[in-house]
């Protein structure tokens, strides 16, 4: 047999075209006038037979830089985390694999539990009182959350930090075009938001203030100071989070935060070619009924046993037009299972210990890149990334890197002008010593 699923056999197919009464496929094509049908033999390969296929493909697949064969020091929003083994086999039972969206709770219980599980350890992360079952991606979560704050507070106007991650930024003014909203940018100061920008840009038409927590340059921005300042001005305030930094940092809610978003990648879900990814969405109680997305709720039925149903509205879809809160009309459960599942496999001590070690494993990097004589810049708290600067291109040196089967960091030029020759470096519990101590090396090399 050449093939492993076969749509149909032959017999199905004249089946069919008996059932429809025609004799062949191209009768059905029949009304194409002839001086117009294409006659001629198409430009492609000829058909192979599925081994001859898999192994043209694999080898084509070999040619890309993989985390299997390089050792990865590329962050910037996506990150190489331990994945638990339970991971792929939970989400590739056929019950969820395929799974639609649960609008019937009698035959989607698992579907529906499993969302509701997601939701709460989002809440736990994030120190939020609700969270949605899922979004896109963390840049469309954040643009989600900014428009929120518009229709929240009738203002048209938002702040974003500098220092957020330039994809997030690029999605947020997309939205922000289609909704006439402003969006002004708060510049960074040693790699966090300029406080003192930041007041002098606050007035009664900003609806939010959007920051990152731990930021796009890995540090780790002053929320405490930020929410008065943010506050103060009655705007709310917007932290797009590393669920994983949360395993170790104080949560965004618990400075007062009016909405958290972030990424769930670092969960369980592999790093792929950028994608699929799996936003998070966390608000206060008072704004649960204007939140995008579908919400889990947990219930009993007549027998008193528990059960789960989406709850506060019949359907996720918001197609309102202009008064839609939003037109996210699906999500991603299938990647928020992965991260359920991920982390409940860890548990609330290994999630710590994760984020301990991806602290741990940057600080020591830094230590030892200083040794090498090379700058980091930025200095202060960071978790997972931090930004050095170099003496060449950092195109040249990654592709230096590349030969040596390291996958560098991350070009903050291209972003960043004033940033050129500057690389953000990401380090993962991952990173063993000798990984580390050899990028160090090549690096140091590489600058000298």
């Amino acid at each position: 047999m050449n093939h492993r699923y076969l749509p149909m056999t032959e017999e199905d197919k004249k089946a069919m075209l008996s059932a429809i009464g025609v004799s062949s496929v191209a009768e059905l094509f029949s009304d194409i006038p002839e001086q117009v049908q294409f006659k001629g033999e198409y430009n492609i390969k000829k058909v192979k037979s599925e081994p001859a296929l898999l192994k043209e493909l694999s080898q084509m697949a070999a040619k890309n830089a993989d985390l299997r064969s390089n050792t990865c020091f590329l962050g910037a929003g996506v990150y190489d985390h331990y994945i638990p083994v339970i991971v792929d086999h939970v989400i590739s039972r056929q019950e969820f694999y395929t799974a639609y969206t649960p609008y019937q709770p009698e035959i989607s219980q698992g579907e529906l539990q499993a969302i509701f599980e997601y939701q709460t350890m989002i809440c736990e992360l994030t120190g939020m009182d609700v969270a949605n079952s899922s979004m896109y991606d963390g840049g469309t979560a954040l643009a989600e959350a900014a428009m929120l704050s518009c229709g929240q507070t009738k203002r048209k106007k938002v702040l974003v930090s500098s220092s957020v991650h330039p994809e997030s930024k690029e999605v947020l003014r997309t939205y922000a075009k289609g909704q006439r909203i402003e969006v002004v940018e708060i510049p960074h100061k040693n790699g966090l938001t300029d406080v003192e920008a930041l007041k002098g840009l606050l007035d009664e038409n900003i609806a939010a203030v959007l920051v990152q927590y731990p930021n796009f340059f890995g540090a780790v921005e002053p929320l405490k100071e930020l929410e008065e300042v943010i506050h103060g001005a009655k705007a709310l305030m917007v932290v797009s989070s590393n669920p994983l930094a949360l395993g170790i940092l104080t949560p965004p809610g618990k400075f007062g935060a009016d909405i958290v978003v972030g990424d769930a990648q670092p969960f369980g879900i592999p790093t792929a070619f950028g994608g699929p990814h799996c936003g998070y969405f966390a608000v206060t109680s008072k704004l649960m009924r204007k939140v995008p997305g579908r919400l889990v709720g947990q219930t009993s039925d007549e027998k008193g046993q528990r059960g789960f149903v989406l709850t506060l509205q019949a359907r996720e879809q918001h197609i309102r037009r202009e008064k839609a809160t939003s037109n996210i009309c699906s999500n991603q459960a299938l990647n928020a299972l992965a991260a359920s599942v991920s982390m409940t496999a860890l548990g609330k001590k290994g999630v710590r210990e994760m984020a301990a070690a991806n602290i741990k494993k940057t600080e020591y990097a830094k230590q030892a890149l200083k040794q090498k004589g090379i700058q980091v810049v930025f200095e202060g708290p960071t978790f997972n990334e931090f930004v050095v600067k170099l003496n060449k291109s950092i195109k040249e040196i990654n592709q230096d890197l590349l030969k040596k089967q390291i996958i560098g960091g991350y070009d903050l030029g291209r972003n960043y002008p004033e940033l050129a020759n500057h690389m953000l470096i990401a380090v993962t519990e991952l990173r063993t010593k000798e990984e580390i101590d050899n990028f160090v090396t090549e690096l140091g090399d590489n600058h000298a």
